[in-house]
């Protein structure tokens, strides 16, 4: 199966990073303004809507890693989002995965290629400069 994946180091320890991938509180700050949340499973809206992502957390490991199981969404069902966060010295190395992809399609290639500005996203918010989430409840912030 096809599997996205990035790594990033990011100039906060894991604690202030951690928060910002385990939860949908968190996915507001750099990943989607549209965000409706529970405990352990959020819905992500895209284009007014047009697009929704229903994620299911399916680990956690505090504040090491969290886990995300897509539960509904275009291509996106039935695949995992991982987040593995190293401490080293109040910084923190993270390893992204968007795993169990069905085959790598033009849309696949075009969320890597999302996921890429999503990490600069998530880096900036977790370093206090964020300029918010990638996606907008209009759209997308530029």
């Amino acid at each position: 199966m096809a599997q996205i994946r990035h790594q990033i180091v990011i100039e906060a320890p894991a604690l202030r990073v951690f928060p910002l991938v385990a939860s949908g509180t968190g996915f507001k700050e750099w990943w989607a303004a549209d965000v409706t949340k529970s405990v352990t499973n959020v819905e992500l809206g895209f284009f007014k809507r047009n697009t929704v992502y229903r994620l299911q957390l399916s680990r956690v490991l505090e504040p090491h890693a969290a886990e995300w199981r897509c539960v509904s969404g275009n291509e996106w069902e039935g695949t995992r989002i991982a987040f593995e966060l190293k401490d080293d010295h109040g910084k923190t190395t993270m390893r992204f995965t968007h795993a169990d992809w069905k085959a790598e399609t033009d849309y696949f290639v075009s969320c890597n290629t999302t996921w890429g500005e999503l990490m600069f996203r998530l880096k900036a918010a977790a370093e206090g400069k964020s300029s918010g989430p990638l996606f907008t409840a209009d759209g997308m912030a530029y």
